[in-house]
Order: structure tokens, then C-alpha cells, then sequence
């Protein structure tokens, strides 16, 4: 099964301009030329170009659809292998009754992600590479999209296969210093080896070093916006949402809820998410909602804690900040264009090195001094710095990690005067986890799972 002609529609379901029906693999062009009615068969027609006719059953020679069919020949596709693309009218009927017949015509409709799969098994790209393709799907931002963009293109699987080539010399100089000893050089190799794998530890260091502004570009930043009632929280999601996403009132206690959004905020995905005012009380309803707003404060990544600047601090003010101490924090005070009530030397010294953006919410003043606060805590130096090699991926961060932790073992069996063998199965170790990033060392389930993600017809 493998290798068979495999088909899906690649475009969303519902109505659209066009859908398209992808098939890939040596029957491609025949399956297609029982089904297409041209000028020439798609066999012989120059390959990457398209070309319009008609789809018609293969015996009643009824029409099917109007279609443009683009035909490309191996090598020089997604797969390897030859493709077709049918576009067809925008619909659900139209797409799905075009793939009935083309499945009727032998081919067999693709497992998600295995138009990606058969580009990774031919060769076309590495694992790292083929994530990539999934992340620019799921990107949402132009920075998250770039980050995919780079991924794609290989600047990732390049650095990775470059520490590996650096493993593997030193790899291959103990195994023809175990296959020779008659050369006594255990002291000259090992100390080649130190050398090399230290070099390695470093770049590994560097790529660990974007891997939480990488992973915040991909996935978005869990972001609490916790305070007292009627401080402001619902109008800074609406703000920065740039809709009434929040019912925003004088009365206190008007969300009841914990309200999710997604927005961009200068490059950075926010995954904002406003929260009941957390207070006590005794409506059963809004005790709930409180109590999820503690759960969201919890699983935040950042918290905008917001205050009225046109009231005191209150023991509520002072339990949230003890409660968010810990989290990294931006503070908002809001309601500037009030008279000033607040103590803001008492709010500094109970938030010490935190930033503190000042907001008149209702007319949007300091709402771009936020978001560049929220930018500058993530990115030392600015998310514009596009040209980063940031590792996003979960799966990739996790191997980084394992390597190092084998090659500081490497250099401390090293230190400790073990045998070079000995030092050798944690480089080695270090070089096929390495691998398993771009996929020359990963197992065929790892492979399985990670394409099982993909969209159908990707």
C-alpha cells in the first residue's frame, strides 16, 4: 500500500471558488485520463502545466465537471512521484462526487499527512522539514508563519546535521582508535573528542536559547488578565481584541466566566483569556466563575494584572499580587484619565522590577505601549529579529535537551578518566537523538504518529 496511487481533496470543506482533488503516484496520469476529456491526454502534455477540459464517466461519457488539471512529472513534485491537481467548482457535492470516481478508478484515498509522508520517505525533505509544513498551516501570525517558513526551507535540519557530522568524526576517530591500538593515541583521541563535543554542547546552548520564544510564536502565550471586579479587564480584551468580545459594565461581577481569544499582538500570538473578578462572594454563580479565574492565573505563561488607578489599593489588590508573584508579570494600571487614587510607590514596592504600563482603556491610550511591553519581556532583542533560527517545536526542544544532558555526561566520564568507549556510548547516544530530529535515526511509530496529525489531502 505503500506505493499505490493515493487521492483526497486538499482544499477546506463548504463553499468556495474551487476545490481541489490531489492524487499522487505512478497511476496518477492513467487514473486521470480515464476520467479527463482535452486537447491532448494528460500523459503527453508538457509536465507543470494545466490544462482545461472536462471530467466525463468513463462508460456512460457523461459530464462530470468542468475542471484545470495540473500535471506534474518525477521528479520535480511535492512526493517525488507523479501528480495531478483537479480543480473543480467550489462545493462539497462537486468535490466529493469528483473523488468518488477517481477512488473508482483505482486509486485509494491518502491517510492524513501522506502526501507529506511520501515526500519525507522519497527523500524531498527530512522530518524537521515536514513539521515545518504542518506549523505554517497552523500559524497564527506573520511571525510564527516566517519561523515555519525557515523551518521549511531547512535552516534547522542543516544545523542539526551539521552537530551530527561533528559527533560523528569524533565517533569514528575512538572507533580507529579501538580497531588499532597498537597506535597508543587514547590520550591525543580523547582530547580531539572533548574538544568536539564541547563545541557541540555550545550550539546546542545557542538553539536552546530561542526555544521559549520559538515555542511561544508557534503555540501563542496563555495570557490571564486578572484583577478585581470593574478594574478594566474586559475592556483590555476587547481592546486589544478590537471587538466587543466582553460585556462591559459599571456593575461589578459582570463576567461570570473565563472568556478565550486569540490575538496578535505585535508578532506574538496572545491567547487571552479574561477572567471573572476574583473576589469573595456569595452569588453561587460568580463564585464558580472566580474560582476558574484562580485555575486560569495557575496555567498562565503571563498575567496582566490590572488595577484602577482612580481607587486605592485594596487587601484584594494585595492577595492577587502575592498570588501572581511568582508568574511573569506585566501591570496595567488602568483608568489614568481618572483622578488619581492609587499609591503607586506602595504598587512598586509590592511589584518590584515589573513593568507598568499606564491605560485609559475606554480611549485606547497606552495600548500600544502594552503590547510593546509584551513584546520586550519574551524577545530580548525585539520579535522583529525574524532572522533567528528559533527552535518552536515541542517534540524538537525535548530532543535538544536529552543530547545535552548525554554529552555533559560524555564530558564528565571524560573528566573522570574513563575509558574513551566508555565516553563514546553517551556521543553516540547524543548523535542518534540529534537524529531523530530530522528523522534519519526516528522510529517508524514516531513517524506514523506525526503524519496521523496532519490535515487530510496535506
Amino acid at each position: 500500500m505503500e506505493w499505490d496511487t493515493i487521492a483526497a481533496i486538499s482544499t477546506p470543506p463548504g463553499e468556495g471558488a474551487i476545490a481541489i482533488i490531489r492524487l499522487s503516484g505512478d497511476g496518477a496520469m492513467k487514473i486521470g485520463d480515464r476520467l479527463y476529456r482535452g486537447k491532448t491526454a494528460l500523459q503527453d502534455v508538457d509536465t507543470h502545466t494545466i490544462n482545461y477540459g472536462h471530467l466525463v464517466h468513463p462508460t456512460r461519457e457523461e459530464v462530470i465537471e468542468e475542471v484545470m488539471v495540473s500535471v506534474l512529472h518525477a521528479p520535480r513534485t511535492f512526493t517525488k512521484e507523479d501528480m495531478i491537481e483537479i480543480n473543480v467548482h467550489g462545493g462539497v457535492v462537486s468535490a466529493d462526487r469528483v473523488l468518488q470516481h477517481v477512488l473508482a478508478e483505482g486509486a485509494r484515498l491518502a491517510e492524513p499527512g501522506e502526501f507529506t509522508k511520501r515526500a519525507f520517505l522519497n527523500g524531498r525533505i527530512d522530518l524537521s522539514q515536514a513539521e515545518g509544513v504542518m506549523d505554517m498551516i497552523r500559524a497564527k501570525t506573520d511571525r510564527a508563519m516566517s519561523v515555519a517558513m525557515k523551518q521549511l526551507e531547512g535552516r534547522l535540519a542543516r544545523e542539526i546535521k551539521h552537530l551530527r557530522q561533528q559527533l560523528l568524526e569524533g565517533i569514528a576517530s575512538v572507533e580507529v582508535n579501538i580497531d588499532y591500538p597498537e597506535y597508543d593515541a587514547d590520550d591525543v583521541t580523547l582530547t580531539s573528542l572533548y574538544t568536539q563535543i564541547q563545541a557541540v554542547d555550545v550550539e546546542i546552548d545557542k538553539l536552546l536559547k530561542t526555544a521559549k520564544q520559538g515555542k511561544i510564536l508557534r503555540e501563542g502565550l496563555a495570557t490571564a488578565i486578572i484583577g478585581r471586579p470593574n478594574v478594566g479587564k474586559s475592556s483590555l480584551l476587547n481592546t486589544l481584541v478590537q471587538d466587543a468580545k466582553a460585556i462591559v459594565t459599571d456593575i461589578p461581577g459582570t463576567t461570570r466566566d473565563v472568556l478565550e481569544e486569540y490575538v496578535n499582538v505585535n508578532g506574538v500570538p496572545l491567547r487571552l483569556i479574561d477572567t471573572a473578578g476574583i473576589r469573595d462572594t456569595e452569588d453561587t454563580v460568580e463564585k464558580i466563575g472566580v474560582e476558574r479565574s484562580r485555575q486560569a492565573l495557575q496555567d498562565a505563561e503571563l498575567i496582566l494584572l490590572v488595577f484602577n488607578a482612580n481607587e486605592p489599593l485594596t487587601k484584594e489588590d494585595e492577595a492577587l499580587i502575592e498570588a501572581s508573584i511568582d508568574f511573569d508579570v506585566i501591570v496595567v494600571l488602568n483608568k489614568t484619565d481618572l483622578p488619581k487614587k492609587i499609591d503607586e510607590e506602595r504598587l512598586q514596592q509590592l511589584v518590584p522590577n515589573r513593568p507598568i504600563v499606564r491605560t485609559a482603556l475606554l480611549q485606547e491610550e497606552g495600548v500600544s505601549a502594552l503590547e510593546e511591553a509584551i513584546g520586550s519581556l519574551f524577545f530580548e532583542q525585539g520579535v522583529e529579529a525574524i532572522d533567528m533560527n528559533y527552535v518552536s517545536n515541542t517534540r524538537h526542544i525535548a530532543l535538544l535537551h536529552q543530547a545535552k544532558t548525554s554529552i555533559h555526561e560524555a564530558l564528565t566520564s571524560a573528566e573522570d578518566g574513563m575509558p574513551i568507549d566508555m565516553v563514546q556510548i553517551d556521543v553516540t547516544r547524543a548523535w542518534e537523538q540529534l537524529g531523530e530530529i530530522v528523522g534519519e535515526t526516528a522510529p517508524d511509530q514516531l513517524i506514523d504518529q506525526l503524519f496521523s496529525q496532519f490535515c487530510l489531502g496535506k
